[in-house]
């Protein structure tokens, strides 16, 4: 999620003030992406100068509102759908493609050292603790969908690193 349309969507029910929106984006996501105050500052102020939301100030505190333009930049973010072309910059990917063109041994290291590292990280998520009882209810929906995709994420890598190795040992074969 990208924090602009993070921060957008969060005022779409009224006014927030910036710390409010930082600990409420933190909430929302179930702890997994912290921010920054000084970067939840920053993105108003852009959002703001973009015409997105309005600042008005009152006794020294600051507080945020959608504007109709940025209800329309929300809408269209709720509406449209991510795409795989070209793929995005992924560093496992890359750094296969780039392990092939040092050779197929060198290739089958790199697949190999990464799969181990993707196992470990798997079993980590999956030994995730469970959140505290007295947790709302929000915050351990969002940490379980996050962990979610954590596990499907690295079981889809471990999938790929599979099908590498596999077209490798074809090239193999298929070299006299």
């Amino acid at each position: 999620m990208a924090v602009r349309e993070g921060l957008l969507s969060l005022l779409e029910p009224g006014p927030r003030y910036g710390y409010q929106l930082k600990t409420e984006f933190e909430s929302v996501t179930g702890g997994v992406w912290s921010l920054n105050v000084g970067q939840v500052y920053t993105t108003l102020d852009r959002l703001e100068r973009d015409g997105l939301v309005e600042m008005t100030e009152a006794e020294g505190q600051k507080s945020y509102t959608l504007t109709a333009a940025g209800r329309e930049e929300l809408g269209a973010w709720w509406q449209a759908v991510p795409a795989d072309e070209p793929p995005p910059r992924d560093e496992l990917m890359l750094k296969v493609l780039m392990a092939i063109e040092k050779g197929a041994d060198h290739a089958l290291e790199v697949i190999t050292r990464q799969r181990t590292a993707l196992f470990a990280l798997l079993h980590d998520h999956r030994r995730k603790p469970a959140p505290p009882a007295d947790a709302p209810t929000v915050s351990v929906l969002a940490a379980q969908l996050v962990t979610d995709a954590l596990v499907v994420r690295a079981e889809a890598d471990l999938r790929w690193l599979d099908l590498c190795e596999a077209r490798l040992a074809a090239t193999r074969k298929d070299r006299p």
